[in-house]
């Protein structure tokens, strides 16, 4: 009898194995018993959780998180993932603690493991504020890919990215950034992102992260989003288990998954690649990081199931927005 399943898996592994594009492997299995029964903790808003994660960055010494990144490494291995990404804070909380962990894992990962491991920098603190702004820029010497999270600097981010692509501009690096995470149609993170990739003329070089909210919007705009991420030459990585869970809303859009429009975006010859985002922290308790469960998560929610483009999505895709293809 024919499994696509298991012909998808075998098709993966003879490509070399997953690609995780996108993680957090620094706050890996972080979450504690405590942030389920607060009344601020695991069911909190996702800007509160950009704050309430700071309780565990401010105790974390270099040791402590080495631990972390190197276990959810090991869980990767495991599964046979041949190379993988993780944003690493560097910020006035975390300092450089997390990010020293990470330098020190990306030997382990090579040696040991046999895993690429990548290293990007996660400004949670945004890169406007002075102190926050030192530390982004003593982060860039050690990162491989400039990471951004314009919502830090609500208001100005505008201001977030061109700091961000300065950087990319003298240092010649990648940037991925997270954009319009919250599904809602009053996020226009996306075109913000294209627009100013065009206005660097960093064509090319720019990955957006999850882009949740693109599905939110009438098909009209979701067509010149496209466009715009075409001439931008923008690709994405979807993170399906870490937005599956967006709560309902009152708000009228078109009925759409809160996950990223793959279906859409391949249609458009936008690369999409996968990962696993957050791994059992407060962010997202129960996620394993397991990259199966998150392409099957991708595929059904999108009612996608071209097997070569998912082993595409689930490998090479990847190679191509780490800059390794």
């Amino acid at each position: 009898m024919w499994n696509p399943l298991q012909q998808l898996i075998a098709k993966i592994h003879k490509n070399g194995g997953f690609v995780n594009a996108h993680a957090h492997f620094d706050r890996a299995y972080s979450v504690t018993p405590e942030e389920f029964i607060q009344p601020s903790g695991v069911n909190s808003h996702l800007f509160e959780k950009w704050q309430l994660v700071d309780k565990f960055k401010s105790h974390a010494s270099v040791e402590i998180y080495y631990q972390h990144i190197a276990a959810a490494l090991e869980s990767q291995s495991e599964q046979g993932v041949q190379a993988c990404l993780s944003f690493i804070d560097c910020d006035p909380v975390a300092e450089d603690r997390a990010l020293e962990a990470a330098v020190k894992a990306k030997n382990y990962a090579k040696n040991h493991l046999k895993i690429n491991f990548l290293i990007a920098c996660q400004t949670l603190k945004g890169v406007l504020d002075p102190i926050a702004r030192n530390w982004f820029e003593k982060s860039l010497e050690y990162v491989d890919i400039i990471g951004g999270l314009p919502g830090t600097d609500k208001g100005n981010e505008d201001k977030h990215l061109d700091i961000l692509f300065k950087a990319a501009k003298e240092s010649n690096k990648r940037v991925h950034v997270h954009v319009d995470q919250l599904n809602s149609a009053l996020e226009n993170e996306t075109e913000l992102l294209a627009t100013k990739t065009m206005q660097w003329g960093l064509e090319g070089k720019v990955t957006a992260i999850h882009g949740i909210s693109i599905a939110a919007h009438p098909l009209n705009k979701r067509k010149s989003i496209y466009k715009m991420c075409q001439d931008a030459g923008l690709s994405f990585v979807a993170c399906p288990t870490a937005w599956i869970d967006s709560k309902r809303s009152e708000t009228l859009s078109p009925t759409h998954n809160a996950i990223t429009p793959l279906d859409e975006l391949l249609e458009n010859n936008i690369c999409v690649a996968i990962g696993s985002d957050n791994i059992c922290d407060i962010y997202k308790p129960f996620a394993d990081g397991h990259m199966l469960t998150e392409l099957r998560v991708l595929l059904e929610a999108n009612h996608y199931y071209n097997i070569d483009e998912l082993v595409n999505v689930a490998t090479n895709n990847g190679l191509k927005v780490l800059g390794l293809a």
